[in-house]
């Protein structure tokens, strides 16, 4: 089976001493799940070189030949790394771990590669099944030329070393905290980015990302890893820096705010309390210890809960005198779990309605005795079995899933999310992540199979949705936001608010989303997301000083929190607002606090550098700008990219000479076929009355390869509207507005473009 790129055998080698694969047969085990997994992570067919068979050259004792320097051409080489693997005399040492760092070290990519969000990697990924020795891991990283650390498959408690197994009797007592599936999981997500990492050289031509750009949001060149979270677009002088982070789009994980259920050793303590009978009916009462023993037993198979037993809560019941569970009032029951040292206490009643009986259960937060989370079930009172038993996993669910949440970023800030599926929140848990990272094709793919699993996760569809509209691709974010917005009716209220919002956003104005980003404090005034997006929306329409107040209030709960924004637009956007009413001191002040939580951040350096051209110093302008070429040049921009950016600064910050300098620089570096750059020349030679008619002409070349562009059409009514010609220009400048809100969303300049044509073509009447 061929790779993925061309001139490639396999997509992965996996490379394992013989030793290793006996008795358990641990090494095909592996490989078996693993394929399982590559096919619900890559739509194409990923071919895996795993040789069961010793006498296929791989036998210890065989010599290399042709047919396996051919087999080991492929694209992720994985070394089953054990106590025994690095052994300088053994055949998989010598001859194919050596032997493919050689080959990869001298073919086109090389041996380490630039991953599609920016972070480097190695081709060569260890599973590694035994902690090693410190002579073999510096013999192994010396080698590779990299970390051994790869992806762990270990288990480890006192005195044992030895590889994970898909089904461990006691997997509560791996010292390490981690569960096959869910390391097969991270392997494949592994693999996936390394191999998209390399696809992406060989896949996307400079035309095809230049095509891709002008199609959809008229934007500059952008790289892979140059794309942020935000919906960044750096292009001349047609936009402004926007910088505006996905508007109020409905969070996933939105629901009542928890106390910290989690201990330090990754466990939510628990007591259950005897349930109490309110049917009226003495024959329940055999049902309110027998609820409470189910629901210790099931719990308690969960290795992520520790269950206070049956025996240890009778017994303080009983020294207390406590046999009547009428009395187990809700101060009384935090009593006993805080002498039970638990964090939740469950209790709960029984009530019936005829042949129907309701199971209610309450869990509450034993430090502060408020109920955090409410079941009710109801069912027929001849299926009572069936009835504790779905209780029992809708409580056993939940709690899984309030554990999951402590590995999103920031997660002190993400209230528990209504997922039924602790398998489909552990696909958002990942995909949030990746999207923090930027890294949106792996968000994607992780929030499609949450989706899934649970079609019922209406919020995903916008925060793809998001993600889209981050990198430019509103017909995909609008395609997405549809999908979602289509079962309004299904979200809660908070919700469905929020989803109006990223509706309105996308296919309407900020005017008319402003009243929904406001209803939304209304309903959680201490999420500083929501001041965000309010303060985004009149900063999208330059409304600085509106926008002003509201970034400053999402700074302050980050403040309060003692935590740091989630992302560096909260600083660059109160900063842009701020350099927009001429508040140039709060702007430095500003930066300065942002660099410490956002170091290296090339936005930041881009900013920096405008204010100080616009307070006419050269000096730190100069240190920013070359700081600013730095970073973006570690990205992988080209120049013509670094160019036009720079052009843009100069721009910004008032030195004309110097951007018209760099625009022309960009254009002239850039294949003919890349018109974006032509695009941002032409616009600020008729923007700034540099030379319309020069502008003008640049236009034509473009608009004969790109005549429904939107962007073009805007340049081009712009240069009509200075020339005096404006029926032509408000006829253009029609067009152009119709196909942008048709394919794209709100641009404030062409708005303004377009209303000043209506006005001039009025007054002519």
């Amino acid at each position: 089976m061929a790779s993925l790129i061309p001139d490639y055998e396999y997509d992965i080698f996996i490379s394992y001493r013989q030793k290793d694969n006996k008795g358990e047969k641990w090494v095909s085990e592996f490989v078996e799940a693993l394929k399982t997994e590559l096919e619900s992570t890559f739509k194409e067919e990923i071919s895996v070189y795993f040789d069961i068979n010793p006498h296929d050259g791989l036998l210890e004792t065989h010599d290399i030949d042709a047919s396996l320097k051919d087999k080991l051409k492929c694209l992720v080489f994985m070394p089953i790394v054990s106590q025994t693997y690095c052994d300088p005399k053994s055949f998989a040492w010598e001859h194919e771990f050596k032997s493919f760092v050689e080959l990869a070290s001298q073919d086109q990519f090389g041996l380490r590669i630039k991953l599609q969000n920016g972070n480097d990697a190695s081709r060569v990924l260890p599973i590694r099944i035994n902690d090693l020795d410190e002579e073999d891991i510096n013999l192994f990283e010396s080698e590779s030329k990299g970390s051994s650390e790869g992806i762990d498959f270990i288990y480890k408690s006192a005195e044992i070393n030895r590889p994970l197994r898909s089904k461990e009797d006691s997997p509560g007592d791996n010292l390490n905290k981690t569960f096959y599936r869910d390391q097969i999981t991270r392997t494949a997500l592994a693999i996936k980015k390394i191999i998209l990492g390399l696809k992406s050289k060989t896949e996307v031509s400079d035309k095809e990302i230049s095509e891709q750009k002008d199609n959809k949001d008229g934007s500059e060149v952008v790289k892979p890893a140059e794309l942020k979270k935000n919906k960044l677009l750096i292009g001349g002088g047609i936009l402004i820096l926007i910088i505006a982070a996905l508007f109020a789009y409905p969070k996933i994980f939105k629901h009542e705010k928890l106390e910290r259920l989690v201990s330090k050793d990754g466990k939510i303590p628990i007591a259950i309390m005897p349930f109490q009978n309110m049917t009226n009916d003495t024959l329940w009462d055999v049902w309110q210890d027998g609820i409470q023993n189910i629901l210790i037993t099931s719990l308690s198979n969960q290795q992520e809960l520790k269950v206070r037993q049956v025996g240890t809560i009778t017994s303080i019941l009983k020294s207390k005198g406590l046999t009547n569970y009428a009395s187990l009032t809700p101060l009384v029951t935090k009593s006993i779990s805080k002498k039970l040292e638990t964090n939740v206490n469950i209790t709960g009643s029984i009530k019936q309605s005829g042949n129907i009986i309701r199971l209610n259960a309450q869990l509450v937060a034993t430090k502060t005795g408020t109920v955090f989370k409410s079941f009710q079930i109801n069912g027929v009172a001849d299926s009572i079995l069936s009835v504790i038993d779905s209780l029992s996993r809708m409580v056993q669910d939940f709690l899984l899933i309030t554990i999951m949440q402590k590995e999103l970023p920031n997660s002190e800030h993400y209230p528990p999310v209504t997922i039924k599926s602790p398998e489909a929140y552990k696909y958002c848990i990942y995909g949030v992540k990746a999207f923090e990272k930027y890294d949106y094709t792996t968000a994607f793919e992780l929030f499609k199979k949450a989706l899934k699993i649970d079609s019922s996760l209406y919020g995903l569809n916008f925060r793809i949705s998001a993600g889209y509209a981050n990198q430019g691709l509103y017909e995909q974010a609008k395609e997405w936001c549809l999908k979602g917005y289509r079962n309004l009716d299904k979200l809660k209220s908070s919700d469905k608010i929020g989803a109006i919002s990223w509706y309105t956003f996308l296919f309407k104005t900020p005017n008319e989303a402003i009243r929904y980003a406001e209803e939304i404090i209304d309903i959680d005034d201490q999420d500083p997301d929501n001041y965000y997006s309010l303060g985004d929306l009149y900063w999208t329409m330059h409304q600085w000083d509106k926008a002003i107040p509201w970034f400053e209030k999402a700074l302050e709960i980050y403040k309060k929190w003692g935590s740091k924004p989630e992302w560096s637009a909260n600083y660059i956007e109160l900063g842009a607002s701020y350099h927009g009413t001429g508040q140039y001191k709060k702007e430095k002040k500003l930066y300065k606090k942002a660099e410490k939580d956002f170091p290296d951040d090339f936005l930041l350096e881009f900013n920096q550098a405008i204010l100080a051209l616009t307070e006419k110093d050269t000096v730190a302008a100069n240190i920013y700008i070359e700081k600013f070429i730095s970073i973006v040049k570690n990205l992988s921009w080209t120049e013509a990219s670094i160019s036009n950016n720079l052009a843009f600064i100069y721009n910004r910050g008032g030195f004309l000479d110097k951007a018209e300098e760099y625009y022309r620089q960009a254009y002239s570096l850039s294949p003919p076929e890349m018109f974006g750059f032509l695009r941002n020349l032409a616009f600020f030679l008729i923007d700034k009355d540099r030379n319309v008619d020069e502008g003008l002409k640049l236009v034509e070349k473009y608009i004969k390869i790109k005549s429904e562009n939107y962007f073009i059409l805007d340049v081009k009514g712009w240069g009509l509207y200075k020339k005096g010609k404006y029926q032509e220009a408000l006829e253009t400048l029609e067009k152009s507005w119709d196909l942008r809100m048709k394919n794209a969303i709100y641009d404030y300049e062409a708005f303004q473009h377009l209303e000043a044509a209506r006005k001039a073509v009025a007054e002519q009447k």
